[in-house]
């Protein structure tokens, strides 16, 4: 396990926004929380590419949306009183096992279906768009113009966003590639007509190639949740309400913004889920 590093956003202001968006009971009197505010940490798992391990200390700082996902466990931590421990995956499944196996309190995960009989999820605190990159010489505007025959669309192999589109498109011929840097030299190139991804790298890459437009629709998005084992109903209720919280008050939209993510949105608000019976310790 590896210690974070010191906050990403300035600490006091997380500690904050964070009181004044949270008019919760402490976390001590809070038994949903009791085992982790007892022991003093709490452990937040990530996985790649969401972080990057610093070779001399071994220590690992947030990366790309990682970022972002830092420092609203850093919040998490405070809210709680305790240290945060973040621990880093090769891969979600690994981070799946982490949280089964109770060697990690909670998790950072996209949203999947699939994965619900795994794992416990929180409504999610992030959405990242997925859409289109097309050349200045083209004349689609909305990502439905591009489902044309004989259009020729980008994506990076089995990618979440290459998963959507083809859900939804029919007629145009979709391109896979390895790696996204494949797919603009196809675009660059002329080869593609289009390329699919989600905004952030789209926004990324737009820049090195003159008039290129990002589109502002989008035909799919990769919703970014928090995760605990599924035996941790209450848990999974107090973190639940902290994100959406932050996502009221305005913390989430500030850690994107300082994170200079530009791309990415925050999540609407979902109906929180109808949990039957009653939560295991949680306050009356």
């Amino acid at each position: 396990m590896i210690t974070s590093h010191p906050a990403l956003l300035t600490a006091l202001a997380f500690v904050s926004a964070v009181a004044s968006a949270n008019a919760q009971q402490q976390p001590s009197l809070d038994r949903r929380v009791g085992d982790i505010v007892q022991a003093g940490k709490i452990r937040v798992g990530l996985h790649l590419p969401q972080f990057v391990k610093d070779p001399a200390s071994g220590e690992i700082h947030g990366h790309g949306t990682g970022k972002v996902i830092v420092a609203i466990a850093q919040a998490l931590g405070m809210q709680l009183g305790v240290k945060l421990e973040l621990v880093g995956h090769a891969s979600p499944p690994k981070l799946i096992e982490c949280l089964q196996g109770h060697a990690c309190d909670a998790g950072f995960l996209g949203f999947v279906p699939g994965r619900t009989g795994d794992v416990g999820f929180t409504p999610p605190y992030i959405m990242v768009p997925f859409t289109l990159m097309v050349p200045a010489s083209s004349s689609v505007r909305s990502v439905s113009d591009v489902d044309k025959t004989g259009v020729r669309i980008a994506a990076v192999r089995n990618h979440a966003s290459t998963l959507a589109l083809r859900r939804v498109v029919k007629q145009a011929e979709i391109v896979d590639v390895e790696i996204p840097d494949e797919a603009f030299e196809l675009l660059r190139s002329g080869r593609a007509d289009a390329w699919a991804s989600p905004r952030p790298p789209l926004l990324e890459y737009a820049p090195r190639l003159a008039g290129a437009r990002v589109l502002d629709g989008r035909y799919g998005e990769n919703l970014q949740s928090m995760a605990v084992p599924k035996d941790q109903a209450g848990r999974l209720a107090y973190i639940s309400e902290f994100l959406e919280a932050a996502k009221a008050s305005g913390l989430v939209q500030k850690a994107i913004e300082r994170a200079g993510e530009h791309g990415m949105e925050v999540a609407p608000t979902l109906e929180p889920p109808v949990v039957t019976g009653t939560v295991p310790g949680a306050p009356r």
